[in-house]
């Protein structure tokens, strides 16, 4: 190949190939390159769904030590981590599956900045709602870390799902994930269609984080059996309720898992 031929090779500039242009010293090529269609048939409920595994993510929401470890912030406060524990080992299931099929693996945790330069003081007040106690980014008595601050402890994964190096970690600020953050932004560059939705609160921050893709145009699918929170029982119900009358689907992870493996897929 000549120098001349060197010039005109049309080479990828982005940061996924699904959505990379291509170039060369005199064209540019928008054309997507993307994965080819791999159909998923989901027993969802309230319909069942056909779904493209290579235009799919799982977003796992605030699976953190503060929410889901002893000494962490709601243990502190008395509140009952331990349910909040319970999607841990269907996710430990679960994600060798996706990452195998090169599903794009998000961890959605809140991660405040020290200087809480960004948080509004209904943010304050829902962590430290009568101005006492400890709140956002201000230490634990046990160990010192700070409360859902950007790189302690106590917003760090849960060790037993320790993310891996070609996960992806999106910091949050806000009971949905995608205010004042770059989800939509990744989600939209990986070429996704359809999220799996994981995590606590199920009644919280995963139903806002759900609710709020919903009205951006993705297709949302709550995994039951990998979600959890410490509300009454009541509040799960409503939550998959209004999720299958106006959200998204619901199914287990032993669905996605089995339609996966399937032979007929």
């Amino acid at each position: 190949m000549n120098h001349k031929d060197d010039l005109d090779t049309l080479l990828p500039i982005g940061t996924y190939a699904q959505t990379a242009w291509q170039a060369s010293k005199d064209t540019v090529s928008m054309l997507a390159l993307r994965k080819p269609v791999i159909p998923l048939h989901l027993e969802t409920e309230p319909q069942k769904l056909i779904i493209d595994l290579n235009q799919t993510a799982i977003v796992i929401v605030d699976m953190q030590n503060d929410f889901c470890t002893a000494k962490g912030w709601v243990d502190h406060i008395g509140g009952n981590y331990q349910i909040d524990r319970s999607p841990i080992e269907p996710l430990q299931q679960l994600l060798p599956t996706l990452r195998q099929h090169d599903v794009p693996v998000i961890w959605l945790n809140w991660g405040h900045r020290p200087d809480l330069a960004n948080a509004p003081a209904n943010q304050h007040h829902l962590y430290k709602p009568t101005g006492r106690g400890i709140g956002l980014c201000e230490p634990l008595p046990e160990h010192q870390a700070h409360v859902l601050e950007q790189g302690s402890w106590a917003a760090a994964t849960v060790d037993e799902l320790k993310p891996l190096d070609n996960d992806i970690l999106v910091n949050k600020y806000r009971i949905s994930g995608f205010w004042d953050t770059e989800l939509d932004s990744i989600l939209r560059n990986l070429d996704i269609r359809t999220l799996l939705f994981a995590g606590v609160n199920t009644d919280q921050c995963v139903l806002h984080t759900l609710t709020d893709a919903n009205f951006l145009g993705y297709g949302c699918i709550m995994l039951k059996d990998c979600c959890a929170t410490s509300s009454p029982d009541f509040c799960t119900e409503a939550t998959i309720w209004n999720v299958k009358k106006c959200f998204g689907f619901v199914c287990d992870s032993t669905d996605v898992m089995e339609a996966i493996t399937s032979p007929e897929q």
